[in-house]
């Protein structure tokens, strides 16, 4: 009987194996977003660092980067994982939030009050043509932008990113990182587009929008794609600069 079960347990983890070693544009990603209760975002920051990362490891969760805002005035700490597929996010989350491990965690941490006030979340999945530069460099600064586009225009304004904006965001110093729509219909599948760019420092990523917004080609492009679709393509714009935490696996 002991070999068919070495048999069993193999496969297991030759499957696990080979699920995260799934190509970066076939997984599924969910980007966190936690506001730490008042005056426990170090608490927060530290129980990641020295607990839950190694919890995420064991439950085979890959963590892709942890991030704090430049102005962090809602105490604010932005996370990224990621996941071969929903069924496994469900399957990994389930026994992660079940580990006896991570229930002591969480009581000795929360002895003293809760330390995360609120929690947001979307699951992602790459456009197709999405980069993927995901290395870690350091010294830089990370944009998360968010858009909303206009009805039955996210088609066209994912077009314009992949046949034109993109260039014209490198040819003015800002790196494309990685584009995702939401998976979910309740959470924007049909109109939200998230991406990542980064920075030199918050100062350049300003001065080279700016530069990009005033660009011919740009105008050039953004009047004829909305000519095209009878009007603009976005609604609704966030941008938020972002800097990696000492214990993010990107930098």
């Amino acid at each position: 009987m002991k070999a068919p079960r070495l048999i069993i347990v193999f496969l297991f983890f030759l499957k696990i194996t080979t699920l995260q070693a799934q190509a970066p544009q076939e997984r599924l990603y969910e980007l966190r977003t936690y506001y730490a209760t008042e005056g426990k975002l170090d608490v927060l920051l530290d129980r990641f660092k020295n607990h839950t990362l190694k919890l995420f490891k064991k439950h085979h969760i890959i963590v892709e980067g942890f991030w704090i805002p430049l102005d962090n005035i809602d105490s604010k700490l932005v996370y990224l994982l990621s996941f071969p597929n929903k069924s496994a996010k469900e399957a990994y989350s389930k026994a992660f939030v079940e580990d006896k491990a991570w229930k002591k965690v969480v009581s000795e941490t929360t002895k003293d009050g809760e330390i995360v006030a609120k929690m947001e979340s979307v699951d992602l999945k790459m456009t197709d043509f999405s980069p993927y530069d995901w290395k870690n460099v350091g010294n830089r600064v990370f944009e998360l932008r968010v858009y909303k586009a206009t009805p039955n225009n996210l088609g066209n304004l994912l077009d314009r990113f992949k046949n034109h904006t993109i260039d014209l965001l490198e040819k003015h110093g800002i790196h494309n990182l990685i584009y995702w729509t939401p998976t979910e219909t309740s959470q924007g599948a049909e109109d939200m587009l998230y991406y990542f760019v980064v920075h030199k420092d918050k100062a350049s990523g300003l001065a080279s929008f700016k530069e990009f917004d005033a660009d011919p080609a740009w105008k050039k492009v953004k009047a004829e794609t909305e000519a095209k679709a009878g009007g603009l393509l976005t609604v609704y714009l966030k941008s938020e600069y972002l800097m990696p935490t000492d214990f993010s696996p990107i930098k």
